[in-house]
């Protein structure tokens, strides 16, 4: 269906590429294009507001509550930046910027005041040199289920303090030997191989904590494209959410005892004081992605971490900086990207920028999501670039909050109660696919430390090496020994 669609999309702008019948035919549609474009501007700029346009570089803006808006058109061109600005010069748009990096043919652009970004990427399809443009979207992370609560109960292990070491860093027993590390077969790959992980892998999330001392050795600076400054740090949301000014701050764990529970998904060790600070409607995903990073770090303790930061404390991006963000990670010498967030339709240019990834030998693990449902989400539906990965509980069957289904499903994980790293150098456990898919990643990791440029197919495939438990969950749960004992000389 995927292909199908871009087949449609890319086709819009077959007219005008081909169109040489005769220079006369091809006069009279360039009037009427000349026409349209002349009526509709002057429509639009009948009013003297009409003409302002955004002119901040990044690629969302920001309303009176924070959340970001996804106002212009992803646009793909073989002009080249001064030819899309021609183009919009005639139309009243504005080119914001490059969304691709080195490549330049990916370009944000702006409507004009009181047009939809539906209309403008619909007569941008026309123009001869466009190959094909979309309504940029809002990306939500899956911070809620539509299958129930994701956590009931906070588990004993969460309380196991016992500092040890980890390949390099100190860390919470309860983190480093939890069950679902167990489950996975982690401990037996890792002796048994002598593998701890290697090369890159980027999380294209809410950011890290910089400071957590479990993730300090191993972290690289990253990006923030929320803010378009370098560094990945999610420290800097509570600026503006509380007024705290607590980029460094930590926990001072008054009350080490007490969980504190902070939403449906995660509870986290945190001292009251800190708990009650992130009781702000604006900070309902703040904390994801040093989460996620931690489950990485989990299953691959050597390997490199790097935050590519493209949501807000909110849970809100938006589909232009997930496409800045993949496109920096492949030009920035990522190995493996991380992506638990979900899009409920498909992307040109999405799927444009996973390909380009995978084409660059970068390898790409998504969450399944977390509706219950036997349905197609993306990135993990472009099963030929990404590994979708399910929810397991600890008996081994699919998490009720799961997605599932062989479209969406590459193998699944253990994905509830996992204990994980939390901002303020705290711990936390959580639950959701949000979780599953960073095992996979620290997997392949793993798959990188014996073969180093192991490629998106080889690694897939190694990964399949799982423990097959029923249908519509693919190829089963994901068992790391296996996985990377696929990889040994015969």
């Amino acid at each position: 269906m995927n292909r199908k669609w871009s087949f449609v999309l890319l086709g819009t702008s077959i007219p005008s590429q081909r169109e040489t019948a005769t220079a006369k035919g091809a006069s009279r549609n360039l009037k009427r294009l000349i026409c349209f474009f002349t009526v509709l501007v002057i429509a639009l700029f009948a009013q003297p507001a009409a003409g302002q346009l955004l002119t901040a570089s990044t690629s969302s803006s920001t309303n009176s509550s924070g959340a970001d808006q996804a106002t212009g058109v992803i646009v793909r061109t073989n002009l080249g930046l001064s030819g899309l600005q021609t183009v919009c010069a005639l139309n009243g748009c504005l080119v914001q910027g490059s969304l691709d990096g080195t490549q330049g043919l990916v370009f944000l652009v702006q409507p004009p005041q009181g047009l939809s970004p539906n209309i403008l990427a619909a007569t941008l399809s026309l123009v001869s040199g466009i190959i094909d443009a979309e309504p940029d979207q809002l990306v939500a992370l899956p911070v809620t289920s539509g299958a129930g609560p994701f956590l009931t109960i906070v588990p004993s292990y969460l309380y196991d303090q016992a500092s040890v070491s980890y390949f390099g860093s100190v860390v919470w027993n309860g983190y480093a030997n939890q069950p679902a590390a167990q489950v996975i077969n982690l401990a037996k790959a890792q002796s048994t191989f002598q593998v701890t992980g290697a090369g890159i892998v980027a999380d294209i999330d809410t950011g890290v904590d910089p400071n957590h001392p479990a993730l300090q050795p191993v972290l690289l600076p990253g990006y923030d494209f929320t803010r378009n400054q370098p560094g990945g740090s999610e420290m800097t949301d509570l600026n503006g959410a509380t007024g705290s000014g607590c980029d460094s701050c930590q926990a001072s764990f008054v009350d080490q005892h007490t969980a504190a529970m902070l939403d449906q998904q995660t509870a986290a060790m945190l001292d009251q004081q800190t708990a009650a600070m992130l009781d702000h409607t604006g900070l309902a995903a703040f904390g994801h992605g040093t989460e996620v990073l931690g489950v990485v770090h989990m299953v691959a303790p050597t390997a490199q971490l790097m935050p590519l930061k493209a949501f807000s404390a909110n849970g809100t991006g938006t589909l232009s900086n997930i496409l800045r963000a993949i496109y920096y990670g492949v030009q920035n010498h990522t190995n493996i990207i991380n992506m638990s967030f979900e899009l409920g339709s498909s992307s040109v240019e999405l799927t444009q920028a996973v390909n380009y990834a995978t084409t660059n030998g970068v390898i790409c693990a998504a969450s399944a999501g977390n509706d219950g449902l036997e349905e197609v989400v993306y990135p993990a539906g472009l099963q030929n670039s990404v590994m979708g990965v399910a929810s397991t509980n600890y008996f081994e069957w699919r998490s009720s909050f799961s997605n599932y289904g062989d479209q969406v499903v590459w193998v699944a994980a253990p994905g509830e109660e996992i204990v994980t790293t939390y901002p303020f150098g705290a711990y936390s456990v959580t639950s959701g696919t949000s979780f599953t898919s960073p095992m996979v990643a620290g997997t392949a990791a793993l798959l990188f430390s014996l073969q180093p440029g192991i490629n998106q197919s080889s690694a897939a495939s190694a990964i399949a090496h799982a423990e097959w438990i029923g249908p519509d969950l693919g190829y089963g749960e994901l068992d790391v020994f296996h996985a990377v004992a696929s990889l040994e000389p015969r």
